[in-house]
């Protein structure tokens, strides 16, 4: 059987469709991949997109993405609420069927350095295809974004897994690496006040003593005039998405801010959002291997 591996590259692109458009053609157009899902942000001036295909395919998918985005993403022209390092920021591999994390790490690590080779790109291994283990999370990797990245890979701890200590002059730096699924989750305040965004994501985030699992930033939706706590769920069955709502919304209360609507970007495993329906609507002893209808249609 086929090995699935799922591929979610993240552009630093949200605003120009010209360019947006461009990278949906080269999604599309590689054989033996499908392009299940892509969103931008204008705000975060970030596309997401989500790919599946067999594990030869997808190495070939994930470079010709980055390729075309090192071609028509200038970083030192980039502005944008989501912190960013290069044109293509990020390009995790997730394990889907008949294939392995490990598996994954060894995708990850190829494409890495054909990346590095042919492009020019030096490159992060990060989550579980990290060297090291402060560069398993991708906020660290980061940190610095595209502008403080050339002193920051001239420091003794964060020379490139792949490639020399210099970035690539308009495509920055890109971490490649192998993760679980996650659930890119945003949730919506009703003020245009960035600081609250940014003391409530500070006290559910891992890092700050909040939950382990949860990543968050606040980032300011200027189109809307609203702040907004944007979250990586990485482990949704062990930190799950109802939990942090409600989170957000007993913290927003603090200020007398309200919630006032959330978001999921890209594609979510069903299971994330049906945990989020049993919560909320009390469903008692609910078992979603054997009462969701389309696990069983879908085998």
């Amino acid at each position: 059987m086929a090995k699935i591996v799922e591929c979610i590259p993240n552009f630093s692109e949200g605003q120009n469709q010209a360019v947006i458009d461009g990278l949906v053609a080269t999604a599309k157009s590689i054989p033996g991949v499908t392009l299940l899902d892509y969103s931008s942000d204008a705000s975060h001036n970030r596309s997401v997109f989500t790919l599946v295909g067999d594990d030869q395919s997808i190495q070939e998918a994930a470079f010709q993405l980055v390729k075309s985005a090192s071609e028509n993403i200038d970083m030192t022209k980039h502005h944008g609420e989501h912190p960013r390092m290069g044109a293509t920021d990020v390009c995790p591999f997730v394990p889907i069927k008949d294939i392995t994390t490990q598996e994954c790490v060894e995708i990850s690590k190829q494409v890495a350095e054909r990346i590095n080779r042919e492009l020019g790109i030096p490159i992060f291994l990060y989550e579980d295809s990290a060297t090291r283990p402060e560069r398993q999370n991708l906020a660290k990797v980061r940190k610095g974004q595209f502008e403080g990245m050339p002193e920051k890979l001239l420091e003794e701890d964060w020379a490139p897994d792949y490639g020399d200590r210099k970035i690539h002059p308009t495509a920055g730096v890109t971490a490649v690496g192998a993760r679980m699924p996650l659930v890119a989750f945003n949730v919506n305040l009703d003020t245009d006040n960035i600081d609250i965004a940014h003391k409530i994501a500070k006290i559910i985030r891992g890092s700050g003593g909040g939950y382990k699992y949860c990543k968050a930033i606040g980032v300011m939706l200027e189109d809307r005039h609203i702040a907004q706590v944007s979250m990586n769920m990485v482990n949704f069955e062990k930190c799950s998405l109802y939990r942090t709502f409600e989170t957000i919304k007993f913290e927003a209360r603090r200020y007398g801010v309200n919630v006032i609507g959330s978001e999921v970007i890209g594609l979510a495993p069903a299971k994330a959002l049906v945990d989020v329906a049993e919560y909320y609507l009390q469903v008692e002893d609910f078992d979603y291997n054997k009462q969701v209808l389309e696990n069983h249609l879908l085998g």
